[in-house]
């Protein structure tokens, strides 16, 4: 664990020395799943995350890294970049023959997957961690503590096996320090500073109400969707005046394309006491003028002019012109 410069405390926290006054991604991290569908075939697929913003891919067909966002290089030179793509090569194919060379040693019955995590985040008081950790068909393998590696519980045997034979590879954990202790810190600072603008800004949510299906006889579904925001902390919930309704339930944070985010709110309650229920949406970007919700609020004349008599009315003139042109061709001689 080392202490963070102050230069990025001060790309973090521009506005001050709080750390509520940053929001954006804390960490990054790569992540490796790598298929195995017999002795002679296997497929490497990569990704580089910022907190759950991709912002890297990687070409296995051709080994080389993929730039998701102009800032995704951070302030790494083109030659920097060059030598860590080659490394990832390298890595990529000796991991795949250790893979296959090991594979009936450590009984493993094709096709399987392997899956990495590996990466830094920052942490409170200003210091920053690293982390890597492996796993076996989606069941924790094996982690790395300490330059040492620790077997998991579920990989049995077998985990403990590949530690005492992975700890005997010293220039490999000696080349995987100096990236995660390094170069890993290093280029967080430069990719949050790179992409400081876009990392940093403020989106306002939109939310909308909707029914969603019946939980049962005389109970309604509440729906509260509240898309388009970011950062991704938000908070929304079901309120009676000022007194929140302890049964809300929320869906998971879904990413949208354009990287803001999606939630919904659901509150399962009796017919008859819909009235008086709201929607509140909390979010950094409102300002404190929370949105506010009303469940059964009255939908005004003017919207309903748009949402029907308009289209209506575009509908009608198509039809007009559709049959006054046909007229116009069937009286040419």
């Amino acid at each position: 664990m080392e202490l963070l410069p102050f230069q990025l405390l001060a790309v973090l926290f521009p506005g001050g020395d709080s750390e509520d006054a940053f929001q954006g991604p804390t960490s990054f991290h790569l992540i490796q799943i790598s298929s195995f569908a017999n002795s002679t075939w296997a497929r490497n697929q990569g990704s580089g995350w910022l907190d759950d913003l991709q912002i890297h891919g990687w070409d296995s067909d051709s080994g080389t890294a993929i730039f998701l966002k102009p800032w995704s290089k951070g302030n790494m030179s083109d030659e920097e970049l060059a030598e860590l793509v080659e490394l990832f090569q390298v890595y990529f194919f000796l991991f795949t023959q250790e893979i296959q060379g090991y594979a009936s040693e450590f009984q493993l019955e094709y096709p399987f997957e392997i899956q990495g995590i590996a990466g830094c985040e920052l942490r409170s008081g200003g210091s920053i961690g690293s982390f890597l950790k492996g796993a076996l068909g989606g069941l924790d393998f094996l982690s790395f503590e300490n330059d040492t590696c620790v077997p998991a519980p579920e990989g049995g045997i077998r985990s403990r096996i590949f530690c005492a034979l992975i700890m005997q590879y010293k220039i490999a954990i000696y080349i995987v320090k100096k990236l995660l202790l390094e170069m890993c810190p290093r280029y967080l600072l430069g990719v949050l500073d790179a992409g400081k603008a876009e990392l940093q800004r403020q989106v306002k949510p939109e939310a909308w109400l909707s029914s969603g299906p019946s939980p049962g006889p005389g109970r309604l579904l509440l729906v509260c969707h509240v898309s388009g925001f970011y950062p991704k902390p938000v908070r929304v919930r079901w309120m009676r005046g000022e007194q929140e309704q302890p049964g809300t339930r929320h869906s998971d944070l879904l990413p949208n394309a354009d990287w803001t985010w999606y939630l919904r709110a659901t509150l399962d309650v009796a017919a008859g006491e819909a009235a008086g229920l709201s929607c509140r949406v909390t979010h950094s970007s409102l300002e404190g003028q929370d949105i506010i919700l009303h469940w059964g609020q009255p939908i005004s004349i003017g919207l309903i002019f748009l949402a029907i008599i308009v289209p209506s009315l575009i509908l009608l003139l198509c039809l007009a012109l559709w049959y006054m042109r046909r007229r116009s061709y069937r009286d040419i001689p």
